[in-house]
Formats: C-alpha cells, sequence, structure tokens
C-alpha cells in the first residue's frame, strides 16, 4: 500500500487542499493520503488560534468523511524528516522555494542539499505564478491555484472544507477571532 505524506497547518482546510489530495492520489496511484501537522510548524511558529486542538478536531472531522484520508500530528517540522518513510511528498509551489532557503538549515547548504536528497518522490501543487520543476506538478484545476487558507480566514467561507466553515460559524475560530475568543471564555467556564 503506497501512502502520499502532505504536511501543512490547514488553517483552516480549504477546497484546494482536498483537490490537491485527491490529484495526489489519482496522478501517483497512491492508496491514502496522511495530512501531517507539526505540533509547532516551521515559520509558523507563532499561530495560537485557533487553538491547536480545535484545528486538529477539525480535520479529523474531515478525515472521519474519507476513506483514504488520515491525520497526523508530529513533532518533526523539516520536511525531509515528516516524509521520512513515505513514498510520495505533496507540497504547495511556495513550500518547494521555501525548502530551498537555507536559513531552514543553519544557513548551511550542505544540510540543505541532504535534506532536499532525503526526500522521497515529490508532487507539486502549482501557485500562482511561482516556477517548480513541471515534472513534478500536479495537475489541480487552474481555479484552484490562488486558494489559500489566508484567503478563507480573511472572509472568503466557501473556500473552507465543511467541518471547517461548521466550526468557524459556531465559533467564529478562523473569521472572526473576537467571538472565538468569546467562545473560548464560555466553554471554559462551563467546564
Amino acid at each position: 500500500m503506497s501512502t502520499a505524506i502532505y504536511p501543512g497547518s490547514f488553517n483552516p482546510p480549504t477546497i484546494a487542499h482536498l483537490a490537491i489530495s485527491e490529484a495526489v492520489r489519482s496522478h501517483h496511484n497512491v492508496d491514502s493520503v496522511i495530512w501531517a501537522v507539526s505540533k509547532i510548524a516551521l515559520a509558523k511558529e507563532s499561530v495560537a488560534r485557533p487553538l491547536f486542538e480545535h484545528r486538529i478536531s477539525v480535520l479529523c472531522n474531515v478525515a472521519d468523511e474519507i476513506d483514504w484520508l488520515t491525520i497526523e500530528i508530529t513533532e518533526k517540522q523539516l520536511l525531509a524528516d515528516i516524509a521520512a518513510g513515505y513514498d510520495v511528498l505533496v507540497m504547495g509551489a511556495d513550500k518547494w522555494h521555501q525548502i530551498q532557503d537555507p536559513i531552514f538549515y543553519e544557513n548551511d547548504i550542505s544540510l540543505r542539499d541532504d535534506a532536499i536528497r532525503r526526500l522521497p518522490r515529490v508532487a507539486i501543487a502549482p501557485r500562482g505564478n511561482l516556477k517548480t520543476p513541471s515534472e513534478l506538478e500536479l495537475p489541480i484545476p487552474n481555479d484552484l491555484d490562488s486558494v489559500s487558507s489566508s484567503q478563507a480566514r480573511m472572509g472568503t467561507t466557501g473556500l473552507m472544507l465543511q467541518a471547517a466553515l461548521d466550526f468557524d460559524q459556531l465559533t467564529g475560530a478562523w473569521t472572526d477571532p473576537s467571538r472565538y475568543e468569546r467562545w473560548l471564555a464560555e466553554n471554559v467556564a462551563d467546564n
């Protein structure tokens, strides 16, 4: 059984995350896809809201509806470490450019090159005008190459997967931080 690993923050999970996962399944003929979430994501260390456990709960709700999708929590941050042992590593074009930056490897180019060499087969989701090796690109619909979790957080809630949308409507987790804080306070007080 072959498995693709798709690391990300999925904050919130979007229709593009799911389309990318479906594309890697068909294009690379993998049986399952794992969305891997680092407890402290590299270059996103300051993400405090929504709470990690709420984001994971939403992702688990998404995966409960899809038999080939699972969620994994990891302490690892580097993609080469997260992807060890998997058949395919999925990433966006923006992440492809990020992993080329020596700053994530103590500014040591040999550490960077070693990490990149250790990657399994790579599948890259096109993103806007970012250039990537064409042989690594996933075929996804053109209208999805600009979809981002940032857009969803800024109010384009139609980009969210249903479990995220439901949680956001209940709590304001992504689109209304003040309402989310009130919701947290009320739920903590209720316990």
